[in-house]
């Protein structure tokens, strides 16, 4: 068999954050010029570059697109600004399947089994009462079907909880795993010490080179470093405080290794150690960044040490964050154990922009949506959705799914409200700890924001990974992707104690009146003699001292 050619491509982005905090985002790109769709699983036997564990999954279940992410924490977007990759707290998967699949859901079912022990994760709790088709929110990100969402799965597992287990298969996906590279820092107990965390995992084919078609391979780490927490202080940061290593050397099978450092804000309020005259501006975001760029595969980054440690001190204060054009948040409103209000709001910071969002809420069965008391306002007027998908849930089987198009008008604020009722579930169906709640997943709001700047649609130039994962085909405009937070709502409990009651009062009454009938069934009665008085006792004993007969 002949190897498939293919690249592999590694590089860290480290943006110091107005809040004071350190943003670091792992980029690892494997791409492979070959289709498992069309060639077969027994023809493609040699990998090479790509992990054999994920190319069958994709060869056996015909998948089309994968998206993968472990996340533990909350984005702040307010305080570090928009993230390059974003992912909701716990875990997020959403799947295409190519067009030939006949029972996607079977597909479906054993294809998040199959991940769940690739990633040691708890994705076979996945089934149909946490996954949704979402209509328009999800578009595939590479070559594929655009229009028929049959093909699509999307669920998320907000209360998983990401772990070393989760990240040690995450690293051995890696050509070089943890042994050299940038992977090296990737030090468990450094990286779970830390404001937030999040792996991913995203798959999709890409035109490679506008003339053959090739599977991407894209793996993301992005980490948030508190350094007052830690107790390291924020004036000054390096490779070494953070991870605990220093970078040695890069993988030996990568195509490019950088190091780029965010010196946007104004070089002047920090220093870098050491300094390297390469330079680098990217669009990002709709905002045009600049970068000092360290490249690995060069061999005067690491000195004469052999050992590189990026250094960063502070001259001064950072001024203040400008307001990300897009945020969202939601939470729960009412009182008691029966009906209650999700409240969805939406944020458009532009000052004289307006644009639409598409939001997409999926709501568990347990709580009924009463859908006629839907109520979408802007600046204290009602905000008429140009567009409504809304899929009701069937008890036990799927959830609820509500898909809007939204006109955002410039510098406003859009709330969105819709009340529910809480169901009473079985006793079996309650979780082992049923008084801390029961965890609803993250609305996803999705976006064309008007960029800053014009952005570059010409992908064929060199640029760096974290700019180029999300097509742009319009130069004023840029894709974002917004995720609220997971709400954790109260659901009517019975009393779980009161079996306990039960069986303890029924064992007792079961016991004493048993035990006593019992006795009188199985006990012997004997006459018994009185005994002799105490003086007759006393000299019984001195007799029997003396040799002398008893006293009868």
């Amino acid at each position: 068999c002949q190897p498939h050619p293919g690249s592999f491509q590694e590089e860290l982005v480290i943006r110091p954050l107005h809040s004071g905090d350190i943003y670091a985002s792992f980029q690892f790109r494997t791409l492979w010029d070959t289709d498992f769709l069309q060639e077969g699983q027994k023809k493609v036997s040699h990998y090479r570059l790509f992990p054999k564990s994920l190319g069958q999954v994709l060869s056996k279940f015909s998948v089309q697109e994968l998206h993968i992410s472990f996340t533990q924490g909350f984005w702040r977007t307010m305080q570090w600004g928009q993230p390059f990759i974003p992912s909701p707290p716990g875990a997020e998967l959403w799947v295409w399947f190519h067009d030939t699949v006949s029972d996607v859901d079977g597909n479906w079912k054993e294809l998040t089994n199959v991940l769940s022990g690739i990633f040691c994760a708890s994705l076979n709790f996945i089934d149909m009462t946490n996954t949704v088709q979402p209509s328009a929110s999800f578009k595939p990100l590479g070559l594929g079907n655009a229009t028929d969402h049959r093909f699509l799965r999307y669920a998320t597992l907000p209360r998983e909880i990401v772990c070393t287990e989760n990240l040690t298969p995450w690293k051995k996906l890696l050509p070089c795993g943890s042994k050299a590279g940038l992977a090296v820092l990737m030090k468990s107990e450094k990286l779970f010490h830390s404001s937030f965390h999040s792996q991913a995992v995203h798959i999709r084919p890409i035109c490679q080179q506008c003339t053959s078609k090739a599977w991407e391979l894209r793996q993301t780490l992005n980490v948030v470093f508190d350094h007052y927490t830690s107790g390291q202080g924020k004036k000054e940061w390096s490779l070494f405080k953070m991870f605990s290593r220093t970078l040695t050397e890069a993988c030996p099978l990568a195509s490019s290794s950088k190091v780029y450092v965010d010196i946007t804000d104004n070089p002047e309020l920090f220093e870098l150690s050491p300094a390297t005259p390469l330079l680098s501006q990217a669009v990002v975001l709709g905002d045009r960044r600049t970068y000092s760029v360290y490249d690995l595969t060069r061999a005067e980054t690491f000195g004469q040490l052999r050992s590189f440690n990026l250094l960063l001190r502070w001259k001064g204060d950072s001024g203040d964050m400008l307001r990300p054009l897009l945020h969202a948040e939601r939470y729960v409103a009412g009182f008691g154990l029966q009906t209650g209000e999700i409240h969805t709001v939406i944020y458009n910071n532009h000052p004289y922009r307006a644009f639409p969002v598409l939001l997409m809420d999926s709501v568990p069965w347990y709580l009924q949506l009463y859908i006629h008391t839907l109520t979408v306002t802007s600046k204290s007027r009602d905000n008429k959705p140009s567009y409504i998908h809304y899929q009701p849930a069937k008890d036990r089987h799927r959830p609820h799914l509500l898909e809007m198009l939204i006109q955002l008008p410039p510098h406003s604020m859009t709330e969105v409200t819709v009340q529910f009722e809480r169901a009473l579930l079985k006793w079996t169906e309650y979780t082992p700890d049923p008084n801390h709640g029961f965890y609803v997943g993250s609305s996803v709001v999705s976006a064309l924001v008007p960029s800053m700047v014009a952005m570059s649609t010409n992908f064929t130039q060199d640029q760096p990974l974290f700019s180029s994962f999300v097509p742009v085909k319009e130069e004023s405009s840029y894709f974002v992707r917004v995720y609220t937070e997971p709400l954790l709502v109260n659901l009517p409990t019975p009393d779980f104690s009161m079996p306990y009651n039960v069986i303890c009062l029924t064992c007792t009454v079961v016991a004493v009146g048993y035990g006593s009938f019992y006795n009188l069934l199985t006990r012997t009665f004997q006459v018994d003699e009185p005994s002799p008085p105490l003086a007759k006792r006393l000299a019984n004993f001195i007799r029997r001292i003396r040799g002398v007969p008893l006293l009868a």
